[in-house]
């Protein structure tokens, strides 16, 4: 349980900086890249991130009801819902990550010229 708190706190703090970063390379799409793709992906990646946060933080208040199971099945309803809540979080960072990488590559093809 503690465990589990502390993973979605991870989690959600690790989706606050991807904001923040998100803004930084908003910025940097604007004054440097000027590439409309870039600017489409960045603002789906930035509404995504809003709601995985904003889904985290609302399972974050219901994660102490798991304290409360007295049965097997209902542990394994709880491991199962945060095992889902996991591969979507990898996910969205994955996906991240590649944009990032998009991003970054494109500011180095922008300082060749």
């Amino acid at each position: 349980m503690k465990k589990d708190r502390l993973e979605i706190n991870s989690w959600t703090n690790d989706l606050e900086f991807l904001n923040e970063e998100i803004e930084y390379f908003l910025d940097i799409e604007d004054k440097i890249l000027h590439n409309s793709n870039i600017y489409q992906q960045l603002h789906g990646t930035r509404r995504e991130n809003t709601l995985l946060l904003s889904t985290l933080y609302r399972y974050e208040g219901t994660v102490g009801n798991a304290i409360e199971c007295d049965t097997t099945d209902c542990d394994a309803y709880y491991l199962s819902h945060h095992e889902k809540k996991r591969e979507t979080y990898n996910s969205h960072i994955q996906k991240y990550r590649i944009l990032k990488t998009k991003i970054l590559s494109q500011i180095l093809l922008k300082n060749q010229i």
